[in-house]
């Protein structure tokens, strides 16, 4: 668990300011993984009160550059983000509804995968997506017409 103190020194140890909008993002995607900009903006701003998309966004592209946030952009889904950075896992997206989890590396070390080429590029991250449908939309499906849900 991350606490403000920590995510304070997580900030400046990456040559960031301590901003009440960036620990607001910190503390938004601790509590809801994977969630879209929309959904932090919504949490950010239950949390601090008025706060600009703008502000938001800034501060996702910059904990992200700084490798404390990781972006993922699942086909035909907005991009989400996420606290958990560093391991190489991957991700499990219900074509239906659009939950994602995290799926961990299963065989070796980062990357999990290697290319059979790899072109003169030195590899150091391998993304997976798995597509399938959740628990819920399993047993009673959303229609293939309707909108993707992206809540959380």
């Amino acid at each position: 668990m991350t606490t403000a103190s920590t995510d304070g020194t997580s900030l400046r140890e990456r040559g960031l300011r301590v901003t009440s909008s960036r620990l607001a993002v910190l503390r938004a995607l601790s509590e809801h993984p994977h969630a879209t900009a929309d959904d932090v903006v919504r949490a950010v701003r239950a949390d601090l009160g008025s706060v600009s998309v703008q502000a938001v966004y800034d501060c996702l592209h910059a904990l992200t550059s700084a490798g404390l946030l990781r972006r993922m952009e699942p086909a035909g889904h907005p991009a989400r983000y996420e606290r958990r950075t560093g391991d190489n896992h991957h991700h499990v997206v219900c074509r239906s509804c659009g939950a994602v989890a995290d799926v961990d590396c299963t065989v070796g070390h980062a990357p999990c995968l290697t290319p059979s080429a790899s072109h003169g590029f030195a590899v150091d991250l391998a993304e997976v997506t798995f597509w399938g449908l959740c628990p819920t939309c399993a047993v009673d499906p959303v229609p293939a017409a309707g909108p993707l849900s992206t809540t959380l």
